[in-house]
């Protein structure tokens, strides 16, 4: 038996590697059997990662990467009952803190060589997987700026660089939203997210109290103000107040549909152009090496 390690060699701009490179020196003094396989392509996590829940001999598989490198490992393991641990070397890595995984490397090492494996809730957005958010607004355009500073900087540094220029080019979008036997809501809004974990951006608390093990997907509706109200809104999302705004309404789903023109959704930080996104959680679909949860947050409708 042995544990795999999938890495993304391109994932924090090359840091991954270094990660592995380093966590290597650890496996070696356990003398515990390791394998480690290199991505070479987008969607290749996934595929390797089926390849592995297959093989008998695995007994565990490890995402080395970002957002999207745990996002694309956790596809290829959901619903094979194959335990997952996800060691970040990302630029975000966002996932981890909804679910107690630390952010040192070696930390999250020892975690997965030394963990339980615990259900864990993911979605689907059209039929496709995702694991830790989607949503359209505000954050897409923050995600355009961003992504040209993550060759300089790591963290959350590019994504406050992307949310202030966002500031100056951002338009609202107009939605028609569907959850259940409810009435259609439509709009104008500033964020639409369906939330499994809590945060985006590299650590932006978008729903403090989202749990990736209730069985529910957490749907964050933000409506339109004029631009130059925006920033004062920035303070109280960072201190994880976001839900406490008269303009945010919060409610937890199993299903939701959003409907506009020409949408740009953005899935786990890939951004997806669709008219029409029909988002629906599987429970406990992945078992994830992370840590006893604490106790849960009453939370539930806001409008």
């Amino acid at each position: 038996m042995y544990r795999a390690f999938i890495v993304n060699p391109a994932a924090g701009s090359g840091y991954a590697p270094q990660v592995m490179a380093r966590l290597e020196e650890r496996l070696r003094e356990t003398k515990m059997e390791y394998r480690i396989f290199l991505t070479e392509r987008p969607g290749h996590g996934t595929e390797l990662a089926a390849a592995l829940a297959a093989d008998g001999d695995v007994c565990a598989v490890a995402a080395v990467g970002g957002d999207g490198t745990a996002e694309e490992v956790a596809a290829g393991l959901c619903g094979t009952g194959k335990p997952m641990g996800i060691i970040p070397a990302g630029t975000g890595n966002d996932f981890i803190k909804s679910v107690g995984i630390p952010g040192d490397p070696e930390a999250a090492l020892s975690l997965f060589l030394t963990g339980e494996p615990r259900d864990t809730d993911t979605g689907r957005v059209n039929g496709d997987f995702f694991l830790n958010e989607c949503g359209t607004g505000f954050d897409v355009t923050v995600l355009d700026f961003a992504e040209a500073e993550k060759g300089k900087h790591r963290g959350l540094t590019p994504y406050l660089l992307g949310l202030l220029k966002a500031i100056a080019h951002y338009r609202s979008v107009s939605l028609k939203i569907t959850v259940g036997q409810e009435p259609v809501r439509e709009g104008k809004f500033l964020v639409c997210a369906v939330a499994n974990g809590k945060y985006i951006g590299g650590g932006i608390p978008i729903c403090p109290p989202a749990d990736p093990a209730d069985g529910m997907l957490d749907l964050v509706l933000i409506r339109d103000v004029p631009r130059w109200k925006i920033p004062f809104y920035l303070p109280g999302l960072m201190m994880s107040r976001a839900l406490r705004f008269r303009i945010t309404g919060h409610q937890l789903v199993s299903q939701v549909e959003i409907e506009g023109e020409n949408l740009r959704i953005n899935i786990d930080g890939g951004i997806r152009p669709m008219n029409r996104a029909a988002f629906s959680l599987r429970p406990a679909s992945l078992r994830l090496i992370r840590p006893a949860p604490e106790r849960r947050e009453q939370h539930g409708r806001h409008q």
